[in-house]
């Protein structure tokens, strides 16, 4: 309580955990392919639900390593069956975790090869180093485009790297998105011993400014389009693309 009513920085925090054991993750060489397969089907759910409308969950966003790794079993088993549909709901409601070097990607497959977006900025304090985020012009496989309809559906627990998608797509007028208000929380954070107790301080260690608007979605959160209770979501965002779809003929029989 003392640290967070100085600092007023929800995102640091104080906890005491004498068994709390880091988890490493173990080098990307060293897991089959298969296995890693295994890891993207459970934390990636596709459907292609009526009307010819993809419904693509994700519940972690995989790094720029993994994603070079795994890149043709993403494509046969993901991104085929959504790439014919006429619209996408992307969830992000359940996605709490991710690596940095995936927005890129993820953003790319939304926007056009040329010109090149400069889409985030992010200062990491430890280093005292800026990296630029930027799309990229090439990628594996096709991309979606940027006239297809793009939903993301968002909630409270949507935190971190998810953040920063929705936010990048939304302030880039590419997506609308529906739901709760994400998060807040921080593009990377950092867990520290303190000393030889039990007790642990959670502090970020790097800071999101997107170029567009000047502004980072950390702490404050990414603020809905359409606010909507997570459960209902879906079905609102169904709708709307229905809706959209109905306009140009709406449109022709008021001519």
């Amino acid at each position: 309580d003392g640290v967070q009513n100085t600092i007023f920085d929800p995102r640091v925090k104080v906890t005491y955990e004498p068994d709390y054991v880091p988890v490493v993750p173990p080098a990307m060489p060293d897991i089959p392919v298969e296995q890693l397969a295994a890891v993207v089907k459970g934390t990636v759910n596709v459907e292609v639900l009526e009307d010819n409308i993809a419904y693509l969950k994700i519940q972690h966003i995989i790094g720029e390593e993994m994603a070079q790794k795994i890149g043709p079993l993403l494509l046969e088993h993901v991104w085929s069956r959504v790439l014919p549909t006429t619209a996408m709901v992307l969830d992000l409601r359940y996605a709490v975790t991710g690596e940095m070097s995936g927005i890129p990607y993820i953003v790319s497959y939304y926007t056009d090869p040329e010109p090149l977006i400069h889409i985030d900025s992010v200062y990491d304090r430890p280093s005292d180093s800026t990296t630029e985020l930027w799309s990229m012009p090439t990628l594996l496989g096709k991309r979606y485009g940027t006239t297809k309809p793009l939903i993301i559906l968002t909630s409270k627990n949507t935190i971190g790297v998810a953040e920063d998608v929705a936010y990048c797509l939304k302030n880039l007028k590419r997506a609308t998105i529906v739901g709760e208000n994400t998060a807040g929380g921080s593009v990377k954070i950092n867990k520290i011993k303190v000393g030889d107790t039990g007790f642990y301080v959670s502090v970020p260690v790097a800071k999101s400014i997107n170029p567009i608007t000047g502004k980072s979605w950390e702490v404050k959160g990414v603020a809905p389009d359409i606010e909507a209770n997570p459960e209902d979501a879906l079905d609102i965002a169904i709708d709307i693309i229905k809706l959209r779809a109905e306009i140009p003929d709406i449109v022709k029989a008021a001519a």
